[in-house]
């Protein structure tokens, strides 16, 4: 019953995807690329043939699934979402290898960001536009988009959307999991099209300012251009994708709550308020270690506040290439690499909650130590939090630097310099993009080995799930009855 069950969520899920091959095919109809029309649609009629043999025999047998089942099913739709979208990829001509399509494919739908290719403008528009898009769909996830458009998952739907979701806490903002799912995404594809409009207002035309709006929201980073945003050399432009960027590394809980009025939710949430303070903080103190750089206040603001909320975001969009800065300005953009976006937002990385959860027992042993009979309780949103969440967040973040020391070991076999490996395991694992050394904005992944490829790819995939949906697979007690 499972296996029916499992290949029931993966065909849909296929088929959505497929459907969302509409917007490149709509693009190369615009731009006359006649000969990306059967990369696309081949592959999508494909996906609806499997939808419905599947599920047309199947359609009144029920969903049932078990919290362990769920970790299965999230893991494989990633994996076929990937490979779905490695397919027109390989067959547009334009990869030298299915691994390298898949690479990119993966970064994609896991919002990192990271590129295989050293010439983006060569490449026919509606590739372009795919590559963006997946940023877009992975962004929110793709099982909660299905969840959203499924609403007989049921109860089974929140498991599969804890199993995908990110930060210590899941939760629903309203009684139904589609209803949340739905609201959810609604304000995604609102803001989207705002961001869209504002870019266009701004100089792109349409089709870049959507590409480009794809990858700010799903805060991945892809680019049509060669140079990324620094290639518009635009003020307003810089602007608009900065607000955005920290705009989608917030949790999206908080404008349901706006919208709600529920004002006080927001004023008491405790990763927000934190998150800003980060932000203002790191912004401050590069623009300071830039002004030598740049001779100019203004100037300096400008690409430190789009560089800071471009790796704090986990977006990995430039403006600047920030290895040519002074070191001081390097340091603090690399501590931004273990710190990330909001849980429930769309950015990568470890996340601010954990952060502050952590801080904030360091302050209680501290105390404790002064204290020996005091008792402490960690206080979170102006609550008391749960006595377990400090357990959950250390255990978390043991693993988390575990798979970056094995994933740094990968690189170095690779014969990448320990730095570059470091840098490139954070970005992996954090899902930011850009690293340092060989791997910095200014370079590509393209000339790294396959096998080390196909390692980045699992770990792009298991840090985007939060790591524990993957590795679970690892553990033998999974596999037991």
């Amino acid at each position: 019953m499972f296996f029916i069950t499992c290949l029931k969520i993966l065909s849909i899920l296929l088929g959505i995807v497929g459907f969302t091959f509409i917007i490149p095919l709509t693009v190369a109809l615009c731009y006359g690329e006649t000969q990306m029309l059967p990369v696309f649609l081949i592959p999508m009629l494909i996906s609806f043939v499997v939808m419905l043999i599947i599920n047309i025999p199947t359609r009144k047998n029920k969903f049932h699934l078990a919290t362990k089942q769920t970790f299965l099913i999230v893991a494989l739709s990633w994996v076929t979402a990937s490979f779905m979208g490695a397919v027109p990829l390989y067959f547009s001509g334009y990869f030298d290898s299915f691994t390298d399509a898949f690479f990119e494919s993966v970064s994609g739908f896991s919002t990192t960001g990271s590129t295989i290719l050293s010439d983006l403008e060569i490449l026919p528009r509606s590739i372009n536009m795919w590559r963006c898009l997946t940023h877009w769909l992975g962004g929110m996830g793709i099982v909660t988009l299905t969840v959203a458009l499924l609403p007989l998952l049921g109860v089974g739907g929140f498991q599969l959307i804890k199993a995908e979701t990110t930060g210590p806490e899941k939760g629903k903002v309203t009684a139904k999991i589609t209803t949340t799912a739905k609201i959810l995404w609604l304000i995604y594809a609102g803001l989207t099209l705002i961001e869209t409009f504002a870019l266009k207002i701004a100089g792109m035309d349409f089709t870049d300012a959507l590409m480009h709006s794809f990858s700010t929201l799903g805060t991945g980073g892809f680019s049509s251009r060669n140079a990324s945003i620094a290639s518009y050399d635009s003020v307003a432009i810089d602007t608009i994708i900065t607000v955005f960027m920290f705009l989608s590394a917030v949790n999206f809980s908080m404008y349901y709550y706006l919208i709600a009025r529920k004002f006080s939710d927001i004023k008491d949430n405790s990763e927000f308020k934190y998150f800003i303070a980060i932000v203002v903080s790191f912004i401050t103190i590069v623009t300071l270690c830039v002004v030598p750089v740049y001779h100019h206040f203004g100037k300096s603001l400008r690409y430190s506040a789009f560089q800071v909320v471009s790796l704090m975001s986990t977006t990995g969009f430039s403006t600047a290439d920030f290895l040519e800065w002074p070191s001081t300005a390097q340091f603090w953009l690399f501590m931004l690499f273990f710190v990330g976006g909001c849980s429930g937002s769309t950015g990568g990385g470890v996340k601010v909650v954990r952060w502050v959860i952590l801080g904030k027992q360091i302050s209680n042993e501290t105390k404790r130590m002064l204290h020996p009979h005091g008792v402490f309780s960690i206080r979170l949103n102006n609550r008391v939090g749960r006595k377990d969440i400090v357990f959950n967040v250390a255990a978390f973040m043991t693993v988390y630097f575990a798979v970056v020391a094995i994933t740094t070991f990968a690189g170095c076999l690779a014969n990448l310099d320990l730095f570059t490996a470091f840098t490139g395991a954070l970005s992996m694992v954090g899902n930011v993009g850009p690293g340092f050394g060989k791997l910095g904005p200014s370079f590509n992944y393209g000339f790294l080995p396959s096998l080390l490829k196909w390692w980045y790819c699992f770990a792009m995939l298991a840090g985007r799930l939060e790591l524990y949906t993957m590795i679970i697979f690892f553990m033998p007690s999974y596999w037991k009855k």
